[in-house]
């Protein structure tokens, strides 16, 4: 069984990395319809649309063009996810996405995060570098 540190992730828009990654954590679902009909012991579902969603969190560096400020709200990006890094034969989660949000964050004691949240437009594949 192979496990993987999370510092061995990183995060992409299109072929360029995001700079000072600190996290980032993808969701997708799938919706039910309910296709239980009169006469059936117990309810019965089948697959409908799927969907999926993703979040990057950063510490904020306004000089990253091509990742953190090539990711605005209303921006369409490609955002390719990779929980074991991106070298050869390494499994990555790639799609298409509108960003929808973005927070940035400071505390007294910390440093100044921006946070983006992306919904998938269309289907989330696996692929290999």
């Amino acid at each position: 069984m192979a496990n993987h540190k999370g510092s061995e992730g990183t995060v992409k828009v299109g072929a360029n990395s995001y700079s000072e990654i600190r996290s980032w954590s993808l969701s997708e679902e799938a919706e039910t319809i309910e296709d239980t009909t009169m006469g059936d012991a117990a309810r019965t579902y089948q697959v409908g649309l799927k969907t999926w969603s993703a979040n990057v969190t950063c510490y904020w560096d306004e000089t990253d063009t091509n990742g953190q400020v090539a990711s605005a709200v209303g921006n369409s990006i490609t955002l390719n996810l990779y929980p074991e890094g991106a070298t050869s034969a390494d499994t990555y989660y790639t799609g298409t996405g509108i960003v929808t949000s973005s927070e940035k964050s400071a505390e007294l004691d910390g440093m100044v995060e921006i946070s983006f949240d992306v919904t998938g437009t269309g289907a989330l594949s696996t692929a290999t570098v």
